[in-house]
C-alpha cells in the first residue's frame, strides 16, 4: 500500500515534520536515524527494517542485541 510520506513518518517516529537526526550507515549501507531499531552483532550494526526475518532470526540466534539508535 502506498502511503503519504508524512503519514509514514508519523507512524514510524510519532511526529510528522521534524526529521530525526542522522546517526550513520549500517553494515549493508542503509542510513540509520535517531530512534531506528537496530541489531548489533560483532561490531556491526544492522537496521532491523531493512533485513529479512530470516536474517533477523540468524542474528538473534548468534547473540545479536537489539537497540534503538540514539
Amino acid at each position: 500500500m502506498l502511503e503519504h510520506p508524512d503519514i509514514t513518518r508519523v507512524r514510524k517516529n510519532g511526529y510528522p515534520s521534524v526529521e530525526p537526526a542522522f546517526r550513520g550507515i549500517d553494515g549493508l549501507g542503509n542510513p540509520i536515524y535517531e530512534n531506528d531499531e537496530i541489531l548489533e552483532f560483532d561490531d556491526q550494526i544492522y537496521l532491523v527494517d531493512e533485513i529479512s526475518s530470516d536474517a533477523i532470526e540468524i542474528l538473534e540466534r548468534h547473540g545479536a542485541n537489539y537497540r534503538i539508535a540514539d
